[in-house]
C-alpha cells in the first residue's frame, strides 16, 4: 500500500501543515468514518460537526476551518481541490490491462508506442495508431484507421469503430461505443432510405467518458469533444455534435444532432438538447431540463417541474392546458379596460 508523509502530501500541493508533519497517510475517507492512517476534507459546512470527532490522521481545511483545529491539517485555500489531488496520489485502482494478452488480436499493419498494454480478446484492426503507455482492457475493439492517444485507458468492452481519434490521457469506461452510425434517414413515400455516415469522431487530450455512453460518428463532418470534457454513464451524443473545452454532461442526458455546446458548460442529469441548436459558453442547465432554443447568453436555465403529490400535479397538469385560453382572457380584459380609459 502507498503511503506519503503530512510533509510529502502538503508539498504536492503546495500547502502548509498543521501539527505533525511525519505523519503517514495511506487513503482517503470521509470525516465521518476516517481512521488513523487515514486523511479526510472539510469543504461544506455543513459537516463542520463531524471535524471535531473524527478520526481521521490528518484532515484537508480551509485556513478559517484550520483555526478552530486542533488535529493535524494541510491547511489549503479550496479543502475539496486538494482532496482530488490526494486521492490521484492515494490511487489504488488497478490498470485496465497489464501486458499484451496472447488472445489479443493485432493487425500487422498496426502501429504500437512503446509501454502498451492489451488485455485478452481485445481487437485491433487495420492501420489502426496506438500512442505509448496506452491501456486496452480485455475485450475492447479498435477499428480501422482509429488513433488513441499516449496514456488514454480503455477499461473492458469498449468499442471504437473505424476513423476514431482519441487524444492523450483520456479514459473510456466500460461498455461506451464511439463512431456508432449517427441516426440519418431520408423518407421517401414512407420508406427510409439509409444516409450513410463518412464523418468520424475527433476526440481531444484528457477527456472522461462514463460507462455505456454512445458517441456517434459524424454525418459528413465530424463529431467533436474537445479538451478536458467530462461525460457520465449513459449519455447519448448525436452525429455532428461539438462540445467545448472542459464543460460536463451529467448521466442520461441526450444530445441531438448538430448541436454545439459551448466551453466551460454544465448539462445536468436527464436533460435532452433539440437538434441544430447552440449553447453559448459558460452556461449551467439544470437537471431534467429540455433545451428546445438556442441559447446565446450564459446563465442557469431550467424547465422541469419540481415533485409533487400526484393529485396535486393532474390538477397542475390541466392548468397548464388552460394556459393559453387564460392568457386570452387576460388579454381581451386589458383591452376592455383600456378601451374604458
Amino acid at each position: 500500500m502507498t503511503s506519503y508523509t503530512l510533509r510529502e502530501i502538503a508539498t504536492h500541493l503546495n500547502a502548509e501543515v498543521q501539527g505533525d508533519d511525519t505523519v503517514n497517510i495511506n487513503r482517503v475517507a470521509t470525516l465521518e468514518n476516517a481512521q488513523v492512517g487515514e486523511i479526510s476534507f472539510l469543504a461544506n459546512s455543513k459537516y463542520e460537526s463531524q471535524l471535531e470527532g473524527t478520526s481521521a490522521s490528518a484532515v484537508l481545511l480551509s485556513p478559517k476551518s484550520a483555526e478552530s483545529y486542533a488535529g493535524n491539517a494541510i491547511v489549503l485555500n479550496d479543502p475539496y481541490v486538494g482532496f482530488a489531488r490526494v486521492a490521484q496520489l492515494l490511487d489504488s485502482t488497478p490498470k485496465a490491462a497489464e501486458s499484451i494478452h496472447p488472445s489479443a488480436v493485432i493487425d500487422a499493419s498496426a502501429t504500437l508506442g512503446e509501454g502498451v498494454a492489451i488485455g485478452a480478446n481485445a481487437v485491433v484492426g487495420p492501420n489502426v495508431i496506438i500512442g505509448e503507455n496506452v491501456q486496452v482492457g480485455p475485450g475492447c475493439v479498435i477499428g480501422q484507421d482509429s488513433i488513441v492517444g499516449s496514456g488514454t485507458i480503455l477499461w473492458a468492452n469498449v468499442t471504437l469503430y473505424h476513423d476514431v481519434h482519441l487524444g492523450q490521457a483520456c479514459i473510456i469506461h466500460s461498455g461506451t461505443v464511439i463512431g456508432s452510425d449517427g441516426f440519418g434517414y431520408a423518407n421517401e413515400r414512407g420508406q427510409w432510405i439509409k444516409i450513410p455516415q463518412t464523418g468520424g469522431v475527433r476526440i481531444g487530450d484528457n477527456v472522461e467518458v462514463g460507462a455505456c455512453t454512445s458517441i456517434d460518428r459524424g454525418a459528413i463532418e465530424h463529431t467533436e469533444i474537445h479538451n478536458g470534457v467530462i461525460i457520465d454513464n449513459q449519455v447519448q451524443i448525436a452525429h455532428n455534435v461539438i462540445i467545448g473545452a472542459n464543460s460536463a454532461l451529467a448521466g442520461s442526458s441526450t444530445i441531438a444532432g448538430s448541436v454545439t455546446i459551448g466551453k466551460y458548460c454544465i448539462v445536468g442529469g436527464n436533460s435532452a438538447v433539440a437538434g441544430h441548436l447552440s449553447i453559448a459558453d459558460g452556461t449551467h442547465v439544470s437537471g431534467g431540463t429540455n433545451v428546445t432554443s438556442v441559447i446565446r447568453e450564459p446563465g442557469v436555465y431550467s424547465s422541469a417541474t419540481v415533485a409533487m403529490e400526484n393529485k396535486v400535479w393532474r390538477r397542475n397538469t390541466v392548468r397548464f392546458r388552460q394556459l393559453d385560453e387564460l392568457f386570452q382572457r387576460v388579454k381581451k380584459l386589458e383591452k376592455n379596460v383600456k378601451s374604458d380609459d
